[in-house]
């Protein structure tokens, strides 16, 4: 039983102590990690044109999903599951850690205004800690590991290129060991984990601690990327 997933969905208010957290930045902060902000990558997809679709993976989505709402170019960012093997799980199902699945966010975007790199740039920086495994801060199990579903062989190229980068640039003293593995499928979570990052309606005290920061660095940090508005899933959820 993971008593952290119980916790984050009763509500409960106790959190774990940020020394908890595999700290791959070396200053700790009030939230536990300062970002580690990243060059970009030395190749990026350069397609232009339609809407296109990436899949993130990077532990609780809550926060996840809350930095790339706040993306310039973002027009879609939905929290669900992927990469398992059943069809359609629920929240419950995941819990169990036997389905396969990935806390993730399905991310669609204007190429013209935000390129597929440039995600990354933003995911390795400030939502995920690459070098933990099956983890990430408080959330153990397999349905928190850092990953990337790519869609096709030129995110594929530019992901793998992007992680042998950043490894050999030695910008985290343990090797990344984010996923890089074809899309398969992605469902839709429930409504309730939409937009939590803007609305607390789940748990404020761990959204406040562990995601907002989140969104705060990637104001502060990629400014040319940041847009007020966040890209919402449901309107009614605007503040």
């Amino acid at each position: 039983m993971n008593l952290s997933r119980l916790a984050k969905v009763a509500g409960a208010t106790a959190i774990v102590a940020a020394a908890a957290f595999s700290i791959w930045n070396t200053t700790a902060s009030a939230e536990g990690v300062l970002p580690v902000v990243l060059p970009g990558p030395a190749i990026d997809d350069t397609a232009t044109g339609t809407t296109q679709t990436a899949i993130f993976a990077g532990g609780c989505f809550w926060g996840v999903q809350g930095v790339f709402q706040h993306v310039k170019g973002v027009t879609s960012a939905v929290s669900g599951y992927a990469g398992g093997q059943l069809e359609n799980p629920t929240y419950e199902d995941v819990v169990t850690e036997t389905t396969g699945h990935a806390e993730a966010v399905k991310v669609e975007f204007d190429p013209a205004q935000v390129s597929y790199g440039q995600l990354l740039q933003v995911f390795f920086s400030v939502t995920t800690d690459p070098t933990t495994l099956n983890y990430q801060g408080n959330d153990y199990g397999p349905s928190y590991r850092s990953a990337l579903f790519v869609m096709n062989d030129g995110q594929k190229q530019v992901a793998d290129a992007y992680v042998a980068q950043l490894d050999a640039a030695k910008v985290y003293p343990s090797k990344i060991v984010t996923e890089v593995t074809p899309y398969t499928n992605f469902y839709v979570a429930e409504d309730y984990h939409q937009d939590n990052a803007t609305t607390l309606n789940v748990n404020p005290s761990y959204v406040s601690h562990f995601d907002l920061p989140k969104v705060a660095d990637l104001k502060t940090h990629f400014p040319a990327l940041w847009q007020d508005k966040p890209t919402l899933v449901f309107a009614a959820n605007a503040r």
